[in-house]
């Protein structure tokens, strides 16, 4: 099993290079992990010949498998290594806290084997195996221009990511709460920024009561999908936040596609950008644990940080008689990650009170998803926009 002592988050700071041995010869190949894994130290070349079951054991032992045979077949295996895993994975405890870290561990496990199943990406961003799709312009979107000097290797299960990434992207998202005449209202998702998949937050912001506003930001806008509600709500002037350089990027293009550059301002902030404002609108990851890869810091929030500089921020930036809207689920407290009661001391100790809160159901598919581990808390999850102030 491959070690879990150390974390993809510990990137390199120049680009890593995987070397192997094939017919005789020691190669070499840009490594490309957008997770942030390690090189592997062991590649072992394979192909339609390799049943699943050897696969699985190298795997295990913790050595990649650069794949030369038909790209279709290299799937195939892939499904089947998943299989094998999930069939090993233990069946989850009842207590639901437990549960949740177990399911953490198995998945962060499994996604260190699923890893290990590379293929090659040419200088142009072509994938060199029978029957490959055309991945060049989903590899741009990702991983940047070309680099004619640089082939590479990636693991499939992260091109596929790439590729499904790029689907998203080009078809968007359907979002009715931005709907306009003769303009539906659809955001694309970049790769690597956390889609919208989730309406029951998105119709919170959309339905709750607005104070009077001339200015509002939205806190870690990612997509950018809450500026635009704001915008399309009537709202004049909005700052959207946020540091990750692809998140700018996305919400840029989203508000450009739906006529609304010109009313939102997207700027790079740790957090809140400069001055006050009447509203200030924060979605941070609803759960308080590690992020053990990149992508992880969509969904938590390692100790709280962002809900902490949220809070602890807001009574400095918002105009006298405005309000903070903190948009979170209670998830956390079902799993045993963080009570009610610490949440309503934070957001005292942080100067605010509490004006009023709108709850909603889930209703997405995972709510209903028996076969899901964490599928009772899932099931009980309330999300809930909390109208804050000022407490003086």
């Amino acid at each position: 099993m491959p070690s879990t002592e150390s974390t993809p988050l510990d990137r390199q700071a120049e680009p890593a290079r995987v070397s192997w041995l094939e017919g005789g010869e020691q190669r070499t190949a840009l490594w490309r992990s957008e997770s942030g894994w390690p090189v592997p130290a062991r590649v072992a070349i394979a192909d339609e010949r390799m049943p699943a079951a050897e696969a699985h054991r190298l795997v295990s032992e913790g050595t990649a498998l650069l794949w030369r045979g038909d790209y279709q077949a290299a799937r195939q295996l892939l499904r089947a290594l998943a299989a094998r895993i999930d069939k090993g994975n233990r069946r989850p405890p009842r207590d639901l806290s437990l549960a949740f870290r177990q399911h953490r561990e198995q998945s962060f496990h499994r996604a260190q084997l699923l890893g290990l199943l590379l293929v090659p990406l040419d200088a142009g961003h072509a994938v060199p195996l029978r029957r490959a799709p055309d991945v060049r312009e989903a590899c741009v979107e990702a991983y940047g221009p070309v680099d004619a000097a640089q082939d590479s290797l990636v693991s499939l299960r992260e091109l596929l990511g790439v590729i499904g990434s790029h689907e998203w992207r080009r078809r968007g998202v359907e979002v009715p709460e931005l709907d306009a005449p003769g303009l539906p209202g659809r955001i694309h998702p970049h790769y690597g920024v956390f889609a919208p998949v989730r309406g029951e937050y998105l119709e919170l912001v959309a339905s709750a009561p607005l104070p009077e506003v001339s200015r509002a930001m939205d806190i870690g806008t990612g997509t950018g999908v809450l500026a635009a509600i704001l915008a399309r709500r009537g709202i004049r002037t909005v700052t959207a936040t946020d540091l990750d350089p692809r998140a700018i990027a996305c919400a840029r293009e989203n508000l450009d596609r739906l006529g609304l550059a010109e009313q939102v301002e997207v700027v790079e902030a740790d957090l809140f950008a400069p001055g006050r404002a009447e509203l200030i609108v924060c979605n941070p990851p609803w759960l308080p644990a590690e992020a053990r890869i990149p992508s992880d810091y969509a969904v938590y929030d390692p100790e709280s940080r962002m809900l902490r500089g949220f809070l602890g921020g807001l009574a400095e930036h918002v105009a006298p008689g405005g309000e903070g809207w903190l948009v979170i689920s209670d998830l956390a407290e079902r799993l045993g990650l963080r009570s009610r009661g610490e949440l309503l001391d934070l957001i005292e100790d942080s100067g605010l009170r509490v004006l009023e809160r709108h709850d909603t159901r889930p209703t997405h598919g995972r709510a209903s998803d028996t076969s899901d581990p964490l599928h009772v808390a899932r099931a009980a999850e309330i999300t809930s926009l909390w109208r804050l102030a000022a407490a003086g």
